[in-house]
């Protein structure tokens, strides 16, 4: 009964250095340097001839050095906008115009080729406001012409994103030294006992295996107007070690829920519930309801806030004392960079989890308070690969005194991943990625390390 807690005390973590050195180079990929140019100023007149002649690219190339030191002048600020936006660099080209307008609100080309970028990032709702505020200056007839274009193609994608149907399926090969989460330490002392010593079984014991996971699911989503929507999904996950199939396990999860407002200041709320077995066999059984709130302060900078509850129980009896109810919240933000090859996100969560009293008393260690935080970064190396990491990191507070090692448990769990991810065909992805995992607690029983290695080839279909 002593060891049955464990299994709902599963975490990750990573040593420090890899976290230090995973994050350096991702905010070091993501933050762009550039030459100032000393103090040359740039061709405006040959950067204009360049767009005009289709050489976007290149005049956003000539003119971005000199952004930190010209923006704020109108002429400057619009040529980089129009280069940027012509070059594909729609969110570089909202920051230029952004500029323009703050200084000449009227000035209708600029507003104009605002709402042509807000379009080419899929901000519908910002665009269409550019666009009629641009209607409400009177503009000329060829001005019209292109803004009646967008407003059909806006048209034709809203119909398009009435109903939405995703799928995916994935297939992941890999090798885990600890498949089980648990001590590498055979002997545990127990204080309740004079310290005796107690040999841990091999299924208490650090294990390592290769396997190979399955994961498919899918998600249908209709909107019935541009500012409300309803969505539901289900995934299905199972894993099998090679030899070790005690560890085998399997996850089955559905939700449905609505979502309020447009893409760019919206709340969703959401329902679910699962079912995790283990070894063949029911373990857990959790549902829940949760809300987040998304907002975009422009199209490189998202905030989000989030709050969950949930039910989580177990099945058996031997491990039914562990059930909890839990609740979470927290915030979290996202930044691109790089025009767009670059993103760094973060959020902060803290909460509760209460045991539920049953026939046993309650779990072993009691109410559980935790918090933490995750951050990490994603960069565009290539047209059709991106290196991504992250690290996440968990402090947990026991609120009862363990009866068997007379102490009140903490732990500390951090998890830190790399990977990539290679589109080497349409809708087909290959994603080779490294996972190592620390838990560290004072009861010695809770500890461990893990390091993974996988490596998972998903088809992703649309309809």
């Amino acid at each position: 009964m002593i060891f049955a807690a464990r299994e709902g005390a599963r975490g990750s973590a990573v040593t420090w250095w890899a976290i230090l050195s995973g994050l350096i180079l991702l905010l070091s990929l993501a933050t762009p340097v550039f030459a100032q140019g000393g103090g040359a100023q740039p061709d405006l007149k040959r950067a204009d001839e360049l767009v005009k002649s289709g050489r976007a690219a290149e005049a956003y190339d000539l003119l971005a050095p000199f952004e930190d030191r010209l923006s704020g002048n109108v002429e400057y600020d619009y040529l980089l906008g129009i280069a940027a936006l012509d070059s594909n660099k729609s969110d570089r080209a909202t920051l230029a115009f952004e500029r323009v307008l703050a200084v000449n609100p009227n000035f209708a080309g600029a507003r104009l080729d605002m709402a042509r970028a807000y379009f080419q990032l899929g901000d519908i709702s910002r665009a269409k406001a550019e666009f009629d505020a641009v209607l409400s200056q009177d503009p000329p007839a060829q001005a019209r012409e292109i803004i009646a274009r967008y407003t059909a193609a806006i048209e034709a994608a809203e119909k398009a994103k009435l109903r939405t149907i995703r799928f995916y399926a994935e297939y992941t090969l890999g090798r885990d030294n600890n498949v089980n989460n648990s001590t590498s330490q055979s002997q545990i002392n127990v204080p309740a006992l004079g310290n005796l010593p107690f040999n841990l079984s091999a299924t208490n014991l650090k294990t390592k295996d290769s396997f190979n996971s399955y994961s498919a699911g899918g998600e249908y989503t209709r909107q019935f107007t541009p500012k409300f929507g309803a969505f539901v999904g289900a995934d299905l996950r199972k894993r099998i070690n090679f030899t070790q199939d005690t560890f085998d396990n399997e996850s089955r999860d559905m939700r449905g829920g609505i979502s309020l407002g447009e893409a760019s200041n919206q709340f969703r709320l959401t329902a679910n519930a699962g079912r995790y077995d283990l070894d063949n066999r029911p373990s857990r059984k959790a549902d829940g309801l949760g809300g987040e709130w998304r907002y975009a302060l422009d199209p490189a900078t998202q905030l989000n806030a989030f709050s969950q509850y949930s039910r989580s129980r177990f099945t058996s009896a031997a491990t039914q004392v562990n059930s909890f109810n839990q609740v979470t919240s927290g915030v979290g933000g996202l930044r691109i960079f790089a025009d767009g090859k670059a993103a760094i996100f973060g959020s902060y969560f803290l909460g509760k989890e209460r045991d539920t009293e049953g026939a046993l008393g309650g779990r072993a260690d009691g109410t559980k308070s935790f918090d933490g935080m995750r951050l990490g970064g994603q960069y565009t190396l290539h047209d059709n690969f991106d290196l991504f990491s992250f690290v996440s990191n968990q402090r947990g507070n026991y609120g009862r005194i363990n009866a068997a090692f007379l102490t009140v448990r903490r732990d500390e769990t951090t998890d830190f991943v790399l990977g990539g991810n290679w589109r080497f065909a349409k809708d087909w992805t290959l994603r080779p990625q490294f996972l190592e995992s620390r838990n560290t607690s004072n009861i010695p029983l809770y500890g461990y390390k893990r390091a993974e290695y996988s490596v998972t080839v998903r088809r992703d279909f649309s309809f």
